[in-house]
This record gives C-alpha cells, sequence and structure tokens, in this order.
C-alpha cells in the first residue's frame, strides 16, 4: 500500500466530529493545521482526487497526521489558532511577525504623568490609547498634544527637574508653559493631561466646547491675559482635531476587509470611524493554498488577534464557514459584540469594494516590485559571478565608541527585501579593544556557529555574506568561515566613498567591482550597508543609553553630553566612580567634577 492508501484509510476512521487536524512530514515537523467540521470529510478530502499545485505540494510532504477532537466548532477555532501561533507551519498563512502595532501608554496614578510608546497593553493599571500604525505617527500625536495643550516636549522629568534650569526654548516661543518653573501648578498640569485623554478618546467637540466656555467667563470677569490664553489653546486643540484623522483608526466602528489572490496576495483592512475613513493596513503574502473563504477567515483571526483592537463590525470580502465561531472568538476577545457582515449591496458594500479595490492595486503594485527585485538580483549574480542569484543575503557591521559597547549587526534580505524578524545583533565576548577585524571575526563565526549547532534562528546560511569595510574586514569573515568548517559562502566587503556612500565591493583579494554602472544595484546595495549601519549604531546606543543611565543620570548638572564625554574618556561608570575630583575635572567643569564626586563618594559612605 502506498504512502497515499495509507494516509487515505487512516483518516476513513475518523469521527464526523468537530476538531483540529495537524500534517506532518517525514521528520516530524508540522508542516500545515487546520480545523474541521467534520474531521473525517476534511481530512479524507486532500487524500483523493486531483489538487491545487499548493495542496498537492503540501500532501506530497505529508507522513503523517493526528487529530484533536474538540466539544463545538468554536473550540475547534480556537485550539487551531493556537497550534498554529506555537508552530507556525510552513503551508499555514502566516502574517509577518515583525509587524507591530504601538500604543500610547499614560499612568494617571504618577504626580506628572507622560505618555510613552510602547508596543503592547498590559494589565498594570495605566490607559492605553491605539493601536496606531507606527511610532511616527504616534510622535507626531505626542508633539501635537503638547503643542495644542502647552504641554512639555521636553526631556526634563517632574518634579524631579522642577527649579534646577532656565526654561528652555519652548516656553519662549509661547508653544511650553514652562512647567519646569513650578507654575502652573501639578494641579494644572494633571487637568491638561485630562484634556489630552479627552482627545485621544474622542471627545474633542466637548473639549472645544468647555474651553470655549472659561474662555467667555474669564473675558467677562476681564481676566483678559487668561481669556487670550484660552482663545490660543482652543484654536490649537481645533487644528489638531482637523487633522487628527489617524487617531480615529483606534475608534474604529467598521472595518473593511479587501483580500486579491495573485502570486502575491494581498489583504487589506479600511478603518472607518464615522464613516470617514480613517485608516489603512496592507498585508502582503505569497498565494495560499486555502480557498478565498478559508484564507479570509485565517487572516481575520491573525491580523485581530496579534493588532489588540476590535471594532464593533467587521465588513468580508467573502462568506466563510465559520463566521458565527469566529464572530464569538473575536466578541469574547474585545469584550463586546464584533459582527462579521459579508454586505451585498448599499453603503456598506461600497465601503467593501472600496477595500478591494485596495487590494488589487497593491498585488499589482507587489507583482512589479517583486519583478524589479528580481532582476535587480540578477544583475547582482553576473557582476559577481555567482552560480545562482542570491536569495538571501547578510551583512555585517560593527560599532563602538572606543572600547566601550564592541557590537556587531546582522541583517538579513530574503528575495531583495529585509527579514526584520531575522535580524541578529552580537554584543562582543571575546574583543575587550577596539580591534574591528577581531570582533568581526567573533561576529561572523559565533552566527556560523549557531548554524552548525542547529540553530533555527540562524538557518539557513546566506547564498552572499557582505561585510561593512574593505579587505582585512572580508579576510576575518573568512577565518570565521574556515574555522567552523562550513561550506564556503561569496564573502564581499562594502566599500565606501568620502561621502560616506557605497561606491564599491571589494573581492578577497582587493580587486574592486563597480557599482555606479548599474543604479538599481548601487541603490540596493547602498540600501543595505546603511541598514546595517543603522542596525550596529541602534544596538551600541541602546548599550550607552543603559550604561549612561545606570549611575550619571541623577547627578545634579551633568547633561547628556557631559555624560557621554565622561564614557568616553573613562568607558565605564564603574571607573568614573573611581576617579579623583581632579581627574573628572579634566573632562568637566570643577563644579561637575565635584558634584560627581560627591555623588559616588556619599554613597561608598552609606
Amino acid at each position: 500500500m502506498d504512502k497515499i492508501a495509507a494516509l487515505r484509510e487512516k483518516a476513513n476512521k475518523l469521527p464526523l466530529l468537530p476538531g483540529v487536524y495537524i500534517m506532518q512530514d517525514a521528520a516530524g515537523e508540522v508542516i500545515y493545521v487546520g480545523k474541521a467540521k467534520a474531521l473525517k470529510n476534511r481530512v479524507t478530502s486532500y487524500f483523493r482526487g486531483e489538487h491545487l499545485p499548493k495542496v498537492a505540494a503540501m500532501v506530497s510532504h505529508v507522513d503523517d497526521f493526528s487529530v484533536i477532537v474538540a466539544a463545538s466548532e468554536f473550540e475547534a477555532l480556537m485550539l487551531e489558532n493556537s497550534l498554529i501561533k506555537r508552530h507556525k507551519p510552513h503551508y499555514n498563512i502566516l502574517l509577518r511577525d515583525d509587524k507591530t502595532y504601538p500604543w500610547l501608554r499614560l499612568d494617571e496614578r504618577e504626580e506628572y504623568p507622560t505618555f510613552s510608546i510602547v508596543g503592547r497593553t498590559a494589565q498594570d493599571g495605566a490607559r492605553y490609547f491605539g493601536p496606531y500604525g507606527g511610532r511616527n505617527v504616534m510622535h507626531g500625536i505626542i508633539d501635537a498634544l503638547a503643542k495644542a495643550l502647552r504641554l512639555p516636549a521636553c526631556g526634563r522629568k517632574f518634579p524631579r527637574d522642577i527649579g534646577k534650569d532656565r526654561p528652555c526654548l519652548n516656553f519662549h516661543m509661547g508653544v511650553c508653559d514652562g512647567w519646569c518653573r513650578g507654575e502652573p501648578d501639578g494641579e494644572e498640569y494633571r487637568r491638561r493631561m485630562a484634556q489630552a485623554v479627552q482627545l485621544l478618546s474622542g471627545g474633542a467637540k466637548e473639549l472645544m466646547a468647555q474651553l470655549e466656555r472659561e474662555m467667555l467667563a474669564a473675558s467677562e470677569e476681564l481676566r483678559f491675559e487668561k481669556a487670550a490664553e484660552l482663545r490660543d489653546r482652543l484654536a490649537a486643540v481645533k487644528e489638531l482635531n482637523n487633522r487628527q484623522v489617524v487617531l480615529k483608526a483606534a475608534r474604529a466602528d467598521t472595518d473593511a476587509v479587501g483580500f486579491c489572490r495573485s502570486a502575491r496576495c494581498s489583504f487589506v483592512v479600511l478603518h472607518y470611524a464615522g464613516g470617514d475613513l480613517a485608516g489603512k493596513d496592507l498585508e502582503q503574502m505569497p498565494e495560499p493554498m486555502e480557498d478565498d473563504g478559508l484564507a479570509v477567515s485565517e487572516l481575520v483571526r491573525q491580523y485581530y488577534t496579534r493588532r489588540g483592537a476590535w471594532p464593533r463590525q467587521v465588513l468580508l470580502p467573502a462568506e466563510i464557514e465559520d463566521a458565527e465561531p469566529l464572530a464569538q472568538m473575536l466578541s469574547e476577545l474585545a469584550g463586546r459584540k464584533v459582527e462579521l457582515v459579508t454586505p451585498q449591496r448599499g453603503v456598506k458594500r461600497e465601503l467593501l469594494e472600496a477595500a478591494m479595490r485596495n487590494a488589487r492595486e497593491e498585488s499589482l503594485r507587489a507583482e512589479s516590485e517583486a519583478e524589479r527585485r528580481s532582476k535587480t538580483l540578477e544583475w547582482l549574480q553576473k557582476m559577481l559571478g555567482l552560480a545562482a542569484a542570491p536569495r538571501r543575503i547578510e551583512s555585517f557591521d560593527i560599532s563602538n565608541t572606543g572600547d566601550f559597547g564592541i557590537v556587531a549587526s546582522m541583517v538579513v534580505f530574503v528575495d531583495g527585501k529585509p527579514a526584520r524578524s531575522q535580524y541578529r545583533k552580537f554584543k562582543m565576548k571575546s574583543v575587550a579593544h577596539q580591534d574591528d577585524f577581531a570582533s568581526m571575526r567573533e561576529a561572523v563565526g559565533r552566527r556560523l556557529a549557531h548554524y552548525k549547532e542547529g540553530d533555527e534562528k540562524f538557518s539557513p546560511l546566506p547564498d552572499l555574506l557582505l561585510i561593512d569595510g574593505g579587505v582585512g574586514q572580508v579576510g576575518a569573515a573568512l577565518e570565521a568561515m574556515a574555522e567552523q568548517g562550513l561550506p564556503d559562502v561569496p564573502v564581499f566587503g562594502m566599500v565606501k566613498d568620502d561621502r560616506h556612500r557605497t561606491r564599491a565591493l571589494t573581492t578577497p583579494d582587493g580587486r574592486e567591482i563597480g557599482l555606479q554602472a548599474n543604479p538599481a544595484v548601487f541603490a540596493f546595495i547602498g540600501g543595505i550597508q546603511e541598514e546595517t549601519h543603522r542596525t550596529a549604531i541602534g544596538y551600541h546606543k541602546t548599550l550607552r543609553k543603559k550604561a549612561i543611565g545606570s549611575g550619571l543620570e541623577d547627578i545634579p548638572g551633568v547633561g547628556p553630553k557631559r555624560r557621554a564625554a565622561l564614557l568616553k574618556r573613562f568607558k565605564s561608570v564603574k571607573a568614573v566612580a573611581a576617579a579623583s575630583e581632579q581627574e573628572l575635572a579634566a573632562v568637566v567643569t570643577k563644579d561637575a567634577a565635584r558634584a560627581i564626586y560627591a555623588h559616588f563618594h556619599s554613597e561608598r559612605e552609606d
């Protein structure tokens, strides 16, 4: 009996009950997870008749399967969702795991609460607003709120920094009320923050009416200066309200889902708040093996459980067989009713068609972009004399300040696009002093050692390895490769010109390959080098920030520039603490040196 016949016979013995089925390959890896109203009917369908190429490819790899019987279709849906998250099967639709939806966090229990940007909500007693489309958008929101309500937008912390220094330029420009002076007081600060919360919660009209009443009252009481201040604040709030469409996406009451099946499928969600378009999200993926109904169901489930915010109604482009349990799942997660609707006519149908139109346009654009990236990789292959177009490219860079915080970044490009979830960062373990060659040898060696040990996070090996630097750095990478005894991977160095732009690739023997003759390759390699450098610098700055904040931040008179100068000179906070007052005075002013010495000296005596 052949394999398919044996699997079909096993499937015929399954019950006609709801549940989840788990397909495994010959190595025992989970390659697909699905749910079914009736397990026998669904699973046997895979092992009889002909299938579309995607399904046939999956079935050809199935060596065995197992099932879990569920009490209901809803329980099967929840179980399938959990198993897909855990196993990330190759043949299931998987949304990108590097996309996050940031939130604004505000802890109103603090004396002077401030907004911060976080990746997810938590049960910590704070208030959360969002999610929003990106961190740049959120920084813009915070700045706009600060300007509208004349709140501080500087890095000072209150009440700690009240009265410590003169007000900054924002106060003199009239965009901040100068809270660092101690006036207005904390009570007024909290009242302004409550108004910011009101704006974020959709209460702009109520806030404008309140400000107008206060302005008129101040005018009637002949407090004209206060009335003018309230007038300006009212105008700023009106301006913010007129352009805060992006904020409405977090309070969307209706989402319209678009899905386009093609070589590069697009899943689009348009957010509508009060009938107005407030935002758009896009996910793209290879064509799934599921039919449109199953694909939309899986995408909707993953999207909303990851996003963490739910509208009251979701408009779907196709009828889905598990609409009822999916709506129940989303409703339970939202804590209120969430409807799933497939409109056939009227205004809701028009909203849905707009989402479908967006999905089609995004797929067409993605296909043309994919073609351009593929052509660029072919050109790069010819320029470097590679056996095949490099589908996976890895790039390394080193960052440090003297001997402090020596780190390396590894960025990954797959099919010409950054695969950020596969980026890796290394903090040097064996290199104590600045040595780019030794640092590169360690970083590449550790990456290859992880692969050799079977670490899936470092698999597969790249088709092309790019090193930020010249022949010396390339040689260090080749030495690491030889030490690990792994198959040769083509290695080239990325060389910059006087303006810090990538001008050429260098071979291990020092021969340079110019890039300017091909603008597409020139831009592509330049983008890789810039991304690698940015990642390394970002990691280095994070380590420096942690080091700076570990003992110098609270010393009066020691700001960011002086902390940086101290660390550059002494390399660590421990060395700063051990320095004499005279040694410190060689780097900062005498008053600052005295304050630093007293800070650490008094700490030792406690």
